[in-house]
């Protein structure tokens, strides 16, 4: 506090101070506000899931959405387990990645019987 008086009391200090200030406010209104607010919504849209949908819990447990209530999800893992978690533990929906290599794979076979 006393170094911004002592930098106000002389007339070219106190001008890049403002200029500073004014630079950073800029910065936050056009830059990491919006971002922020763009971050906030993928997230909640990522932990909104369905019943029949399988998602995964910030711990890593994948299951099947079951039950979904206000206060509780309920996931059916692999082995036929049901477990309650609060809905912000859900971390996303799980949508494995299908992988193409088993089709490329059947396709570079039919080639080799020449």
């Amino acid at each position: 506090m006393i170094a911004v008086l002592v930098a106000a009391k002389s007339s070219g200090s106190s001008s890049i101070l403002i200029i500073y200030a004014v630079l950073f406010a800029a910065f936050y209104f056009f830059y990491l506000r919006p971002r922020s607010k763009k971050q906030k919504a993928a997230r909640i849209d990522a932990r909104q899931v369905e019943v029949g949908q399988r998602a995964q819990t910030i711990g890593g447990f994948v299951g099947t959405v079951v039950k979904k209530a206000d206060d509780l999800v309920t996931l059916r893992g692999a082995s036929g387990v049901e477990l309650d978690f609060v809905p912000s533990a859900i971390a996303k929906r799980f949508d494995p990645v299908v992988s193409a290599s088993s089709d490329d794979d059947d396709k570079s076979t039919e080639g080799d019987d020449k």
